[in-house]
């Protein structure tokens, strides 16, 4: 059993999660999995209307009552400065400390790949991205500002508990998935303090694993491998700004964010899964939006809660849209979103 709660959020995540709720309600009627899905209304429309993001104790709610949540994209041209977003994602990232952003980078088929010669074997890695520290945590400010002597400060901040938990995280997924290999990804020759640390946690931690090889990149030097040969990874991990920027060149090896999953994980917590494209406002409710991103977010969390097999015939069943051509014009098809939810849902 399972108690999922699910927020569309904005845009095309509305019609994406409908598509992704589809296949969830068909996979749980088949395999008797015993899930319950709960629908909630934040995004935009909620927080024009009541001025809140989420109401108070919300997630407390989401974490004494909830395994999993499935959200939707956020953004809405109406809140340009994304205040929604940040009271929603941002605030259950952190205060759910979800420090595991786990993108897998599988390539489903080899027409989907931007580069030449490459087969499903050769784009098959995950990415560990650290999810609650770095630049993100909003540290700095402005001195003078809107003036032409303004000086703005961004502060990162990266601890050795922090650090230590996502690195650990990657060599335990080596380890369970029989990958032999573990990178970690850095500027540290020039990030002299924060990446130091990187580095050091890095190699001390993996002297645990003696079994699995580690593996450092400086992140520009990695970033040209991922393209030139991406059959060389299996586990990256890294700090959050850089796996922000290394996972979305990652979609792009697997056929576009249209087709990337993700999760916002703390083992044996309530985690939050999301496909990683945004809301994409000019084309909502036109039918045309790529839902299989997030089918494959609810296939992963399904996996994530256990449901291995579901997992798997759903991503199978993906597998076989694409291959017949049953997909939206993005990749190839003439499907709208809808009819992609349909013909997976009915192929389950």
């Amino acid at each position: 059993m399972a108690k999922i709660a699910i927020i569309a959020g904005d845009g095309i995540g509305i019609d994406v999660t409908a598509e992704a709720r589809k296949v969830l309600q068909e996979i749980n009627r088949l395999e008797s999995l015993q899930i319950e899905l709960v629908d909630f209304d934040f995004g935009a429309d909620y927080f024009l209307k009541t001025g809140i993001a989420l109401p108070e104790g919300q997630i407390e709610i989401f974490r004494n009552e909830f395994d999993a949540i499935l959200l939707g994209a956020l953004g809405d041209p109406r809140i340009p400065d994304m205040a929604h977003g940040r009271g929603i994602l941002l605030a259950m990232r952190f205060e759910l400390d979800l420090f595991v952003n786990l993108r897998p980078v599988k390539l489903l088929h080899e027409k989907l790949c931007p580069l030449k010669n490459k087969t499903i074997r050769d784009v098959d890695f995950v990415v560990f991205r650290e999810n609650t520290e770095g630049e993100y945590v909003g540290a700095g400010g402005f001195l003078k500002k809107n003036t032409a002597d303004e000086i703005a400060v961004q502060e990162a901040v990266h601890t050795r508990k922090g650090v230590e938990r996502i690195i650990r995280a990657a060599f335990e997924y080596a380890v369970e998935h029989k990958r032999p290999k573990v990178t970690m990804s850095d500027k540290s020759n020039v990030l002299r303090y924060g990446h130091d640390l990187w580095q050091r946690v890095f190699y001390a931690v993996g002297e645990e694993y003696p079994k699995i090889e580690k593996e450092h990149f400086y992140v520009d030097a990695m970033l040209m491998e991922m393209i030139r040969r991406p059959e060389h990874f299996q586990v990256i991990v890294t700090e959050n700004m850089l796996g922000d920027i290394v996972t979305d060149v990652g979609a792009m090896l697997q056929g576009g964010l249209g087709m990337a999953a993700s999760g916002n994980i703390h083992p044996g917590q309530t985690s939050l899964f999301e496909p990683v494209h945004g809301s994409a406002p000019a084309m909502a409710g036109k039918n045309i939006a790529n839902p299989i991103a997030a089918i494959l977010t609810a296939a992963m969390m399904l996996q994530h809660l256990n449901f291995a097999s579901a997992a798997q015939r759903i991503e199978n069943t993906v597998e076989a849209a694409i291959l017949n051509h049953q997909v939206t014009q993005e990749l190839g098809g003439s499907l709208g979103t809808r009819e992609v939810g349909d013909y997976i849902s009915s192929r389950l």
